[in-house]
């Protein structure tokens, strides 16, 4: 079966999503590479509008869309930062969103989703299901949805963060990138496999939202219940059906880390390289800087994908 996207497809969201999405400027750490044993290039989605790379995805569909689908609106499902995306790609195009979180999402993205004059609907994430939410507010009001990553436009769109990153640096040994549902690491790898053949691609998870992990072991998709990680943008049960095919093939290997290390990388990188990187962000940093990834890499690519964090969570770390 052909994959759900092709590079050219990321090539076209980089244009598509120019008036919404920046280009995020590519750190360095020499202490950070002197600790991980490898030169680190980091692709700051941290400083990303609206804190994350999600906007990339949100925007090229939402861009995507004819004026009549628009006045329809916009519906979503997300723990935050696809929900953060959505709303300010709605706004752009003069849409309405409505947003299904959970009711335990950090308050931090609940409020910015807000004042980007999004509706939000809570739900209990252990006892309520998300996607019947919004197919039944889009049943009542023929909205379009723009799920969080099992899209093409959202997979394409998310990728353009790589080729912005390898435009930059130019040949990398590897590029590694969280992995939640999936549309950063597929997009991200479509691309860089495009540009650089030989580029050795990895995704990172929390030990305790280990889905795709377990999945690519299995050779198939697997569910975790009830993921339990600090990393909150990570907690999608199982990839997602367009994503994982294009991770099966282009990703070499998933990566596990812990939460004590995704919060020793958090302090790291704030202390470090001054700049604040949610855990779901650092989570493929701290495969990086725990030396999770095969020997003989010498130099990798990590997608800081979002910076959104309670400042009262920020102390506990």
């Amino acid at each position: 079966m052909p994959l759900a996207i092709h590079p050219d497809d990321v090539r076209a969201a980089a244009a598509r999503i120019r008036p919404l999405a920046r280009r995020t400027p590519v750190m360095t750490s020499a202490g950070f590479d002197a600790q991980a044993g490898v030169r680190v290039f980091f692709k700051c989605e941290n400083l990303q509008r609206g804190g994350a790379f999600k906007i990339r995805g949100a925007s090229n569909l939402i861009l995507s869309l004819p004026p009549e689908a628009l006045a329809r609106g916009i519906v979503t499902y997300s723990s935050g930062n696809h929900a953060q995306a959505t709303a300010i790609a709605s706004r752009h195009v003069g849409a309405h969103a409505t947003i299904v979180m959970p009711e335990d999402a950090p308050r931090l993205k609940m409020e910015s989703t807000r004042s980007y004059g999004a509706t939000i609907v809570t739900y209990n994430r252990h006892t309520e299901n998300r996607e019947a939410i919004a197919d039944a507010l889009i049943k009542e009001s023929g909205a379009t949805v723009v799920p969080p990553f099992d899209h093409p436009m959202i997979m394409a769109g998310q990728g353009t963060a790589a080729l912005e990153l390898l435009q930059e640096t130019g040949h990398l040994d590897a590029l590694i990138t969280p992995v939640g549902g999936g549309g950063l690491l597929s997009g991200c790898a479509t691309i860089a496999k495009d540009l650089h053949r030989a580029i050795r691609v990895f995704g990172a998870e929390p030990e305790g939202a280990n889905d795709t992990f377990l999945s690519m072991q299995a050779g198939h998709q697997v569910t975790v219940a009830h993921p339990d990680t600090i990393a909150d943008g990570l907690r999608s049960p199982r990839p997602g059906n367009l994503t994982f095919p294009v991770i099966q093939s282009l990703a070499e290997q998933i990566v596990l880390v812990t939460d004590d290390e995704i919060r020793a990388t958090v302090k790291f990188l704030l202390l470090r390289l001054k700049i604040l990187v949610e855990p779901s962000g650092a989570v493929p940093a701290a495969a990086v800087l725990f030396h999770k990834l095969p020997q003989g890499i010498r130099s990798v690519g990590v997608v800081l994908s979002g910076g959104n964090v309670d400042f009262e969570d920020l102390v506990r770390y």
